[in-house]
């Protein structure tokens, strides 16, 4: 049975069990959620099992459970390992949802709600390639499965995982699916990804919050003092300040620049997508330059004082604020962590106490584009798609890619389906039902060439 066929039989199936997993509010990062992700991870276990793997456990971490899963087809053939995440991010604001954020509805040919593409979508388009070349004795090659429950929280406890299960995880190539492509029209291939470093800085002024009318103008406020600290992280270049920021970044090659402004862009529709009229960075650089090959720094959430209804004049005692930077290929998590807390300790004046706490990060990716896992991935876009996928590299962080290779000795072949319209991390996140299939045809022509 061809592939489009399959499809077409079994996808009220697919949408189901799609759904039993949506349904699931797998959230790591609340721990009222924690039975939540034992639930999904067992249901994950009960569908590999049913897709037609020969073995799957859920298996414990310091922090949620991992599942794995296993297909041999001979100890001499390749193995690829098919890498994907069951947690989703919190759904709030819930008023801003026009359907339930977990239970599944699907309007204008899109299936809404939080995990429909990040990452229980994509994940379902690996897992049903797979069950398609198993049930019609096209797999060559030996598959492994890990899916884990803490990527949306920087995947804290994989690290650990990885070392002390580097047989286990053995293989020759590893496939994700949890990126994205230029558009529904404009196939791409992800090959290469930003690091990341997290922080969150607390400043203290008074031992208590203040009266500001009898302390405003003689004492120091927390919130305008950090806000003045945070204002001197960029310049007005678009340049991050933080001394030897830029010592290990790599100028993007003249010919991947070339590539670069080859990419259809139409910068007046980028803007009115998220409603903005102009758009800022790095001077020097374009638009896709700036959010895929160079550093950023933004701040990520402030606040302090009092926030509720109605006004309550205080200065207040503290001030907090979430800080991260988007590193690029050859920049190291950890110096450049330790960098921003020296730069900010220095910069700050005596009239606070200022405290910075790393919270997590992760180095970024590059995979070469003459791997032959890599060319499969590209027929298999070709042949789904009818395209040539574009070779492009993207602004996100996944961590645990560069882990990976350093960890497991394995390079990954980024093979996401997600679009910028489909909305991750917000209200009425979405996946196209036509890019769902259009992925299991590209993944699985993916391990007909690979095998």
């Amino acid at each position: 049975m061809e592939i489009k066929e399959y499809i077409r039989e079994n996808e009220a199936r697919f949408l189901d069990e799609w759904s039993s997993l949506i349904r699931i509010p797998s959230i790591s990062a609340l721990p009222q959620h924690k039975e939540d992700m034992l639930a999904c991870a067992e249901r994950w276990k009960q569908l590999l099992l049913e897709a037609g793997a020969d073995e799957a456990y859920i298996m414990p971490s310091q922090g949620h459970p991992l599942v794995f899963a296993e297909k041999r087809i001979a100890a001499d053939a390749p193995t690829v390992l098919v890498y994907a995440h069951y947690d989703v991010m919190p759904a709030e604001p819930l008023e801003l949802w026009k359907s339930q954020p977990f239970e599944p509805e699907i309007r204008d040919g899109r299936l809404y709600a939080r995990g429909a593409d990040d990452d229980k979508g994509q994940a379902m388009i690996q897992v049903k390639a797979f069950e398609y070349l198993v049930r019609e004795g096209l797999l060559t090659h030996n598959v492994k499965f890990i899916f884990e429950g803490e990527e949306e929280i920087g995947s804290p406890s994989l690290n650990a995982f990885l070392k002390a299960h580097r047989e286990l995880l053995k293989a020759d190539i590893i496939l994700v699916s949890d990126t994205s492509m230029l558009g529904a029209d404009l196939p791409s291939l992800t090959t290469g990804l930003r690091g990341l470093a997290y922080w969150e800085i607390e400043v203290t002024g008074p031992n208590r919050d203040l009266h500001s009318g009898h302390f405003g103008g003689a004492v120091a406020n927390p919130i305008n003092t950090l806000c003045e600290m945070l204002a001197q992280m960029v310049d007005p270049d678009g340049r991050i300040t933080i001394p030897h920021f830029y010592d290990d970044v790599e100028e993007v090659p003249a010919a991947e620049r070339d590539m670069i402004a080859h990419i259809p862009f139409d910068e007046e529709k980028y803007k009115k997508a998220i409603g903005v009229k102009a758009l800022k960075g790095e001077i020097g650089y374009s638009t896709l330059e700036r959010n895929s090959c160079r550093p950023s720094f933004d701040v990520c959430g402030i606040w302090g004082g009092y926030t509720g209804e109605g006004s309550k004049t205080v200065l207040p005692s503290k001030a907090y604020a979430k800080v991260s930077t988007r590193l690029v290929p050859h920049q190291r998590h950890e110096i450049i962590s330790q960098l921003f807390v020296d730069y900010i300790e220095a910069i700050a004046p005596d009239y606070v106490q200022v405290k910075v706490t790393p919270l997590h990060g992760g180095e970024g990716y590059v995979c070469p584009i003459d791997l032959p896992a890599y060319q499969a991935a590209e027929k298999g876009f070709a042949k789904a798609f009818g395209k040539q996928p574009l070779a492009v590299r993207r602004g996100g962080s996944i961590p645990i890619i560069s882990d990976f290779e350093q960890i497991l000795g394995i390079k990954t072949i980024l093979m996401g389906f997600g679009l910028e319209s489909d909305a991750i991390h917000s209200p009425n996140e979405s996946f196209s039902l036509d890019i769902f299939r259009k992925g299991i045809e590209a993944v699985v022509e993916f391990h007909k060439n690979y095998g």
